[in-house]
């Protein structure tokens, strides 16, 4: 995993409008990058919903959220369209973004072992480095544990 206070890497995907997103477009603001596996199952619209809904919240802290899976940019722009998702998801379709960020990798499941996208998310500062990390991240309630841990460390974390 990266590590607290780590350079964020660069990274350069199309969101499910096909449009690019790049890191360094939030450069001076904070940013949440959260990974998560697949598109419309369960965990994952769980946790995207969530995020959708806490979305004012990260707004009114001044914190844009991204979340990158290795699905390809249809399945994302159904999905977003599905549930009304109102911030970008990313298509890693080859997870060469997920790998720099320690987020994907060999899994097991029902007895296959494959490549995928670990559930990881990292709170990436103003300044570009790595200011908190959550590995291995359960969906329910984690949106708004980023923005308690966020409220916590306000004066910490401040721009």
């Amino acid at each position: 995993m990266l590590d607290v206070g780590d350079e964020a890497p660069e990274f350069e995907l199309p969101n499910q409008h096909d449009e690019t997103v790049r890191r360094s477009d939030f450069e001076g603001e904070r940013l949440v990058v959260y990974f998560y596996p697949r598109a419309n199952t369960e965990g994952c619209t769980t946790e995207a919903c969530a995020f959708n809904d806490a979305n004012p919240d990260f707004d009114d802290r001044g914190v844009n959220v991204v979340g990158i899976s290795d699905d390809p940019v249809a399945d994302l722009e159904s999905f977003a369209d599905d549930y009304d998702l109102a911030f970008d998801l990313c298509s890693d379709e080859m997870g060469e973004v997920a790998t720099l960020y320690d987020s994907y990798g060999e899994k097991q499941m029902f007895g296959n072992t494959f490549d995928g996208v670990f559930r990881n998310t990292y709170v990436v500062g103003p300044d570009g480095r790595i200011e908190a990390v959550y590995e291995d991240v359960t969906p329910e309630g984690h949106a708004e544990e980023i923005l308690a841990d966020l409220e916590e460390s306000s004066t910490e974390l401040a721009p």
